[in-house]
């Protein structure tokens, strides 16, 4: 009955692509299989098993439709198993399902879901006993009590504790990557606030030279001269601007082959301003050109921008802040490190970094590093990090390349 919960978080959960109903469904179908053919008795004929909670699952996460289907597939096992508790299946399941197409419709019209789903699970607990105690009074008294237990534990806890969690998780997954984009706008407009200056130190210098020209009469070489200046001064500031536009677009879904090495570049010559505002020093190793991976550039941009941007954030407090970032290639895969020598963090901070809402800074959420852990794992890729409370953090960071570029 737990099976939808883990298969969601196994296999969805990092995805924002998911077809919710289409999965429930699918998942429901297979589990009341499974449920039905691994069924417990009490006497011949009459089975328990986890059809309420997983008819119930199914009309609340995937609608009217999913549970006419999982009905269908009782009625088909329930009739083909046979046996002398059928007329009692037949009733049971023919008031406990009205009344669970009720529930669902409550639950998400209600405010307060925890009333109707455990109001659910005492229901389908007391009925389907009553119609036993009714039909059956011997067999049910002759096993009272695992029959009180299972069906209490069964129905009722297990049509509670699968809504819950799988609520939970669907809330968790949305809220992960409704943050993650605000978390992109916030580091976006942060950034931006220091390109204002970076963008005003080449337009003076343009201004400079125009007026220069403007006023004196110069000699011809001179002249061409301001101008190669001007020109590669609106050229470095076109190029700083492409590359802050290419973060600050919503991330697209496309998986394309694309060099780490570029990427990492412009996140960089993006970020340099920042660190310059800041009072860090932001350096740049690479070893190796034309580092080629399979992945989504938008995303992970975005992950090194938050790497990045947390690195030079842990560093302004020190008067000599230093940012490293260094890619190599080695064993077929992408190495980067990025260190710091800002304030560290604590072992137990470490183990708890890419946990959703954990964040060590004051006033952050945590969901930024989350979306750069989830990208990373996302591409079969690692994260390891070393700190020092006080000296300073490293993360290094594997990524699989594309063997067929790359060879």
């Amino acid at each position: 009955m737990l099976i939808p919960y883990v298969a969601f978080n196994i296999f969805y959960l990092s995805s924002n692509q998911a077809d919710l109903r289409r999965f429930v469904t699918v998942i429901s179908v297979l589990c009341l299989f499974l449920s039905m053919s691994m069924h417990s008795t009490i006497d011949d004929g009459i089975y328990l098993d986890g059809r309420y909670v997983l008819m119930y699952f199914g009309l609340v996460f995937g609608g009217i439709p999913t549970g006419f289907i999982l009905l269908l597939e009782f009625m088909v096992f329930r009739f083909s198993l046979g046996g002398s508790g059928l007329l009692s299946a037949l009733i049971s399941t023919s008031l406990t399902f009205p009344l669970s197409i009720y529930s669902s419709h409550l639950y998400h019209k209600i405010k307060n879901k925890a009333i109707i789903t455990v109001t659910t699970g005492i229901l389908c607990c007391f009925i389907p006993t009553c119609v036993l105690i009714s039909i059956y009074p011997t067999a049910v008294k002759e096993n009272f009590l695992i029959k009180i237990v299972f069906v209490a534990v069964q129905n009722g806890v297990g049509i509670w504790l699968l809504t819950s969690l799988f609520a939970k998780s669907i809330s968790d997954r949305e809220m992960s990557f409704r943050y993650a984009q605000t978390e992109k706008i916030e580091a976006v407009s942060q950034v931006a606030a220091s390109l204002v200056h970076e963008v005003r130190n080449p337009l003076t210098a343009v201004k400079g030279f125009l007026k220069l020209i403007y006023e004196a009469p110069l000699p011809r070489e001179k002249v061409m001269q301001y101008i190669d200046i001007s020109m590669e001064e609106i050229a470095r500031t076109e190029a700083i601007l492409s590359d802050y536009l290419s973060l600050s677009k919503p991330l697209s879904q496309n998986v394309e082959k694309f060099d780490l090495s570029s990427h990492l570049q412009s996140v960089v010559e993006v970020l340099m301003p920042f660190a310059n505002m800041n009072n860090v020093v932001l350096k740049m190793e690479i070893h190796v050109n034309g580092v080629w991976i399979n992945a989504n550039g938008d995303k992970v941009k975005q992950a090194l921008l938050n790497l990045i941007k947390n690195a030079l954030e842990a560093c302004t407090p020190n008067e000599d802040g230093l940012v490293t970032t260094k890619l190599t290639v080695q064993n077929g895969e992408a190495i980067l490190i990025v260190s710091d020598n800002g304030v560290g963090m604590t072992k137990e901070a470490v183990e708890r970094l890419g946990s959703i809402y954990y964040s060590t800074k004051s006033n952050g959420t945590g969901l930024g590093l989350t979306f750069s852990y989830q990208v990373i794992h996302d591409l079969e890729g690692t994260v390891k990090v070393n700190s020092v409370l006080g000296v300073g953090t490293s993360f290094i960071i594997t990524i699989p390349l594309n063997s067929d570029i790359n060879d």
